[in-house]
This record gives structure tokens, C-alpha cells and sequence, in this order.
């Protein structure tokens, strides 16, 4: 499961921000979440070759958009390789993990509705 780390300055409105700041702001967590709203929340996974992930079936729908790297996501048991550019859906309760398989992963993450 995830350690979630949220940022002192999470933003919970209109959002602009920066990847690179992002990143900069990443430091030890392979997971950061920047936006929280009523509907969903946003997180950017980065991690280097060979990281797993290995999560719980979680009850909420997530997406995931590769922004830099390519990884392998294993969702309820199917594997699938994914590139920059590529969208993964998870629906809600579905068990999945992935495997980063370059050294510059960038996942931008989407999760609906937003965890309590």
C-alpha cells in the first residue's frame, strides 16, 4: 500500500503548477499528491528502474498517464507495458501493481473520489 505524503501547501483550488517543482519538492517518497478537490485528488509517482509498487485494492477509480519513462502495470493479473503518453484505468477494487522499467518514471495519478 502507498504511503501517502501530502505537501504542507496542497492545493485544494485552481490549479497551475510545475512539474519541475513538483520533482524538486519530491524528495525520498516515490509518491506525491498536489491537488485535492470534492470530486478527485492528484498525485505524481517518480521512481527509478526496477521500483515495484505494490498496492490493495483500493475503493476508488484511478488513472494513470505516464508524462516520462515506461513501466509495467499488472492489472487483476494482466500485464501491460506503458510508455510515455500511455493512460491506464483501474477501476475501483481491481487489483494492480506496476513496475518501473526506466530510470526517469513520471506517472501523473488521478483518483476518484478522493480518499476519507
Amino acid at each position: 500500500m502507498h504511503s501517502w505524503w501530502r505537501a504542507p501547501g496542497l492545493l485544494t483550488s485552481s490549479i497551475v503548477t510545475d512539474l519541475a517543482a513538483l520533482l524538486r519538492q519530491h524528495g525520498d517518497s516515490p509518491y506525491r499528491e498536489f491537488f485535492r478537490g470534492p470530486a478527485m485528488f492528484l498525485g505524481l509517482f517518480a521512481a527509478g528502474f526496477d521500483h515495484t509498487d505494490i498496492q490493495d485494492p483500493q475503493g476508488q477509480d484511478e488513472v494513470y498517464v505516464v508524462l516520462a519513462g515506461h513501466w509495467v502495470i499488472d492489472i487483476d493479473g494482466r500485464q501491460h507495458p506503458v510508455a510515455r503518453g500511455s493512460i491506464s484505468y483501474v477501476p475501483c477494487g481491481v487489483p494492480h501493481h506496476f513496475r518501473g522499467t526506466s530510470d526517469n518514471l513520471q506517472v501523473l495519478v488521478v483518483i476518484a473520489p478522493p480518499l476519507a
